[in-house]
């Protein structure tokens, strides 16, 4: 398993001479682009995608001034096309889906003679499994990828794994890519995909929850919504920042700010005798078992 990327402000590599096609251009197809430009590891014209619908291909067009493609053939022969490099220089192309699951099967069939040989196929669609992406499209280069929602800011957490002919070279491209909308961390087995999509794709809804918990308690004691709002977000990003720039373990920092027979102690042990722990946890696990049943689920409707 690899450590975090660095932080790639500042490196000089980018992903000159590759084109990128994305099939289906919905939130996070938007967030990838909108972060290989703003952090320029990629000009306009390396950029096509594919929407059905008009009015998005216009929105998008307009917004980053790529192509975008009514036909999913189409955005992936852009890839075929010289890339305009130095000469000398070599160059490559990716294929990403972003594509809703119940259309994947379909779209796959309708790509399987596009997609050439050279070309990288990374998949960010949800439960599909690389064995059923690869039996569609009979290709080896695949990457299975899983961000979450704070990519769209820039803040997310991305967990891939890519079959054994995925080169070095491509794997650099997809750090790129990924480090684009966050952070990203390869991981060697598939099934850690399903275990990432359960704890830290799904991890902004049980944040969001227990957001929204502390902000209605706020508001029960008296708060106006807006002021338990600003005091609840404040708090939980300032306590993510701290726990992040100290690398403590959470139990010494939660242990930091416990006094005996304080507020804190007195909240912790309504929570622990509410067994939030084992909830969360359960909570994850359901999670992790409804993502390999959807797996399941896309290898079956696949065939």
């Amino acid at each position: 398993m690899n450590q975090f990327q660095d932080d790639l402000k500042g490196k000089t590599e980018t992903l000159q001479g590759t084109r990128l096609s994305f099939i289906g251009c919905g939130a996070m197809a938007e967030a990838i682009i909108a972060g290989l430009l703003k952090k320029n590891l990629v000009k306009t014209e390396q950029v096509v995608g594919s929407h059905p619908r008009k009015d998005r291909r216009e929105e998008l067009q307009k917004k980053y001034w790529i192509r975008i493609f009514a036909s999913n053939k189409d955005a992936v022969a852009f890839g075929h096309e010289p890339a305009g490099v130095n000469e000398g220089d070599k160059s490559s192309s990716i294929v990403i889906l972003t594509v809703k699951p119940q259309r994947l099967g379909t779209i796959l069939r309708e790509l399987k003679e596009a997609v050439q040989v050279d070309q990288l196929v990374i998949s960010i669609v949800a439960g599909a499994r690389i064995e059923t992406i690869a039996d569609d499209l009979q290709h080896g280069s695949i990457v299975r990828a899983m961000p979450n929602t704070p990519a769209q800011i820039g803040q997310g957490m991305t967990v891939w794994t890519a079959t054994s002919e995925v080169t070095e070279a491509q794997q650099r491209q997809i750090q790129m890519i990924f480090g684009a909308l966050g952070r990203e961390l390869q991981v060697e087995e598939e099934k850690m995909i399903d275990m990432a999509t359960a704890l830290s794709a799904t991890g902004p809804t049980y944040t969001f929850l227990v957001m929204e918990a502390l902000i209605d308690a706020g508001v029960h004691m008296g708060f106006s919504r807006h002021v338990a709002e600003e005091l609840v977000l404040q708090t939980m990003l300032g306590s993510v920042l701290f726990a992040r720039e100290s690398q403590k373990h959470p139990a010494e920092l939660r242990n930091m700010v416990t006094s005996p027979g304080g507020t804190s102690a007195e909240a912790i042990y309504q929570m622990e005798k509410g067994t939030l722990r084992t909830v969360l946890s359960k909570a994850v696990w359901a999670a992790y078992q409804r993502a390999e049943s959807l797996g399941r689920k896309a290898k079956h409707d696949s065939s």
